[in-house]
């Protein structure tokens, strides 16, 4: 086996023993939560999901850096690329997970020199898990996926998601106008981490977002290993990890991609 098979086949032992957990403490134990910079929802489980998948990594990679939403993260890590990085959401839809929606996932990739090389996704609650490992396809519960081949945004079915600040939404509210009135309808999911895998297994045509690395970098390698077009509507900064790089990004289906990205790019600015 592969170095990266061996990664692949860790990385989702542990997302699925993170997701028996999450489940568990939903259903079993009384749901705690706080908040974090004032705005952000987090629960006890957000917690102990971390605790136990940074803990196994770092037992068994001890010498591999992680990036993980809920330890005191700090996104120059994504800047380093001499040593792998892991990039950690351990419940990614937190807001879901706390009023007892099914939309959730944990989300696990993995990183060298800046490049995702294996992503993990899996919804607990919906039985699902998508894989990746750059180069070899993309995969729901072992069988391959594909986007859906979409070509007409206006027979297109989008998402994206909404800040948890709101001091800056105009440039939001154009976007989402305009892609209101270009697209067939949107739907908000409230994970980006399964936004993205939607787009991976044809299920939506398209995603847009500004988000965190760990919401979207397991995500990302799938879509695209399933065919699915990803990049930005905005400048990437010089030497910043696309792969990693969270401000603006698109991913849809490949023939939407050139009139999605000019859309969502002439809609940001100013009138």
């Amino acid at each position: 086996m592969s170095q990266l098979h061996s990664i692949a086949e860790f990385a989702e032992q542990l997302a699925r023993q993170a997701g028996e957990l999450i489940m568990r403490e939903r259903n079993e134990n009384t749901l705690r939560t706080d908040y974090k910079h004032q705005t952000e929802l987090v629960t006890h489980a957000d917690i102990l999901a971390d605790q136990f998948i940074t803990g196994e990594i770092r037992k068994r990679f001890p010498d591999h850096r992680i990036l993980s939403e809920e330890a005191m993260p700090d996104l120059r890590q994504a800047e380093e690329l001499d040593t792998p990085l892991w990039i950690i959401d351990p419940i990614d839809g937190t807001v879901n997970y706390a009023y007892g929606h099914p939309q959730v996932a944990v989300s696990i990739a993995y990183a060298e020199r800046g490049q995702v090389q294996v992503g993990i996704v899996h919804a607990p609650f919906a039985s699902e898990t998508f894989t990746a490992i750059k180069g070899e396809g993309a995969r729901l519960n072992g069988q391959p996926i594909r986007h859906s081949g979409a070509t007409d945004p206006r027979q297109a079915l989008f998402a994206t998601g909404f800040p948890y600040t709101k001091d800056n939404l105009a440039p939001l509210l154009r976007r989402l106008d305009a892609m209101i009135h270009t697209c067939r309808d949107l739907r908000r999911i409230g994970s980006a981490a399964l936004d993205i895998c939607w787009v991976a297994c044809g299920r939506l045509d398209i995603y847009y977002e500004t988000v965190s690395p760990w919401d979207f970098a397991a995500a990302r390698l799938i879509a695209q290993e399933a065919g699915a077009r990803a990049g930005h509507f905005s400048a990437v900064p010089g030497g910043y990890p696309e792969d990693l790089w969270g401000q603006d990004i698109v991913i849809t289906a490949p023939a939407l991609f050139d009139k999605i990205q000019k859309l969502l790019s002439e809609s940001s600015r100013q009138p």
